[in-house]
């Protein structure tokens, strides 16, 4: 597989695609293990996290089964639904960001986390270069100083840092906060919860007039596609290692450690579920999808094409590309329903 081919002319093709380009290889519905089995996906409401689920979808319907519609909610919610077999699999379970969430609704009793969907996730803290280099800031520490944070203020009221923080029901928000406490930066230091995608349009105009942006984000999101890491932007480091992190790498290779562990995203699914359906427990095993691969799809997104029609073009374009790797999942999840 290609990758950097097929990130290439995701910005230059977008979901030009034709539907028989991407059907693999055809099999004869009684062949297929998922025939008569209704699969019920759920997930995040973050419009941008729906291109992975759509490609498990994809992958689902290729091996027979009958794929309902999509049922968007925080993860509080889809962990309750998992569990209780009101749905049947999420293609987003951040680990370890999600593991109170997992515990909360029984755990490996009820569910199971299966496979490596989404590998190297960074989250963490990022400002403006041109603000970083001016006054030589690389530590969210240093934002203690309030002439430091005042920098920042994007309100004009109470002249602390605006750091941009996400939706407040994301699991992400309360690492946010807690480490707003736990590095003392209650008296400087604002954030600002929402709609995300507002917020940061928000950000991308303060950063083309030239104002210092503090932001949290990650990696696979578009942000970084449009405001990169080490050219527009830099990550921030913790003043100190998170406790909360446990033993979970939380360092990037330059060592700068962003107070997140570096996650991973992987199926979450009901145990019932795959117990009863081997071929679906194998292909969400198996599919792998690079970050930088979403990241390109959500600036398409941002540019205009995020409609889920938009999306599923996105998602049959990354499917021709990677089609040889996609049609041996789709092979080995059948074997093993006959294994």
């Amino acid at each position: 597989m290609n990758h950097s081919k097929g990130r290439r002319q995701f910005l230059i093709q977008g979901a030009i695609l034709t539907a028989s380009s991407w059907g693999g290889q055809k099999l004869f519905a009684a062949e297929l293990p998922g025939t008569g089995v209704t699969v019920r996906p759920t997930g995040l409401t973050t419009p941008t996290a729906r291109f992975q689920s759509v490609i498990v979808e994809m992958g689902l319907q290729q091996l027979g089964y009958t794929v309902k519609d999509y049922a968007p909610a925080d993860p509080a919610i889809f962990h309750v639904a998992v569990a209780q077999g009101d749905a049947d699999f999420c293609a987003q379970e951040w680990t370890p960001l999600y593991e109170s969430y997992y515990q909360k609704v029984g755990g490996d009793t009820s569910c199971v986390r299966i496979g490596r969907t989404v590998t190297n996730c960074v989250f963490g803290y990022c400002i403006d270069r041109k603000t970083a280099d001016k006054y030589q800031i690389n530590n969210l520490g240093q934002l203690k100083d309030p002439k430091l944070a005042r920098l920042f203020n994007a309100t004009g009221a109470d002249g602390k840092a605006t750091l941009v923080a996400g939706n407040p029901g994301w699991g992400a928000a309360r690492v946010i906060q807690h480490h707003i406490e736990y590095y003392g930066l209650g008296a400087t230091v604002s954030p600002t919860f929402g709609n995300y995608d507002a917020l940061m349009a928000d950000v991308m105009t303060r950063y083309k007039a030239g104002e210092p942006v503090l932001y949290y984000t990650w990696v696979p999101m578009w942000v970084s596609s449009v405001l990169q890491p080490g050219r527009d932007v830099v990550w921030l480091s913790v003043p100190s290692p998170d406790p909360a992190n446990g033993n979970n790498n939380s360092r990037l290779p330059d060592g700068r450690d962003t107070g997140f562990p570096i996650y991973e995203m992987k199926v979450l699914a009901n145990r019932e579920f795959v117990q009863k359906n081997p071929a679906a427990k194998k292909w969400f095993e198996l599919v792998t999808i690079p970050a930088a691969d979403i990241s390109a799809e959500n600036l398409l997104m941002q540019q205009g094409q995020n409609k889920i029609e938009d999306i599923r073009g996105h998602a049959k374009h990354w499917i021709a590309q990677n089609q040889k790797l996609f049609d041996s999942w789709i092979q080995q999840s059948i074997a093993a329903a006959h294994a």
